[in-house]
């Protein structure tokens, strides 16, 4: 399917909690998607730091969207299963994540993304993900 950025600011538009959590996504190409968050009070847990719900639907939807990429004409990509690995507490301005497509297939696509945090302009990885999406009929 061929996406360009705009269609793809559109799904996630269309996508209630995506919105809520004020994802964008910055870039898109065959099989990689980046998208970004600017961290509002709402994001963060009683310690300061990014929830990991935030942190986790970000790379969800960002690997679902790379791989949407990747799907037919007429197929949707939902999740079947996906690892998050916290690899340290987010503080920053912004969170980026990059997604991009390991192995596609025709029923299933396997997926990676990494969050990164970026305190003044600078990016630190906080987050690598796996997911595994199914390909479904729309």
């Amino acid at each position: 399917m061929q996406i360009d950025l705009e269609t793809l600011r559109g799904f996630f538009r269309k996508a209630p909690f995506m919105a809520d959590l004020g994802v964008e996504p910055l870039a898109v190409s065959q099989g990689k998607v980046t998208t970004q968050v600017v961290v509002q009070p709402k994001h963060l847990q009683h310690t300061g730091v990014v929830h990991a719900g935030v942190l986790a639907s970000l790379a969800d939807h960002t690997m679902g969207a790379a791989a949407q990429t990747m799907a037919p004409d007429g197929h949707w990509v939902v999740t079947a299963e996906f690892k998050v690995n916290l690899l340290r507490g987010a503080k920053g301005q912004t969170l980026l994540c990059d997604a991009w497509v390991l192995k596609p297939g025709r029923n299933i696509m396997f997926t990676e993304a990494e969050v990164y945090m970026v305190v003044d302009g600078e990016r630190h990885l906080a987050v690598k993900a796996s997911g595994t999406m199914a390909v479904v009929k729309a």
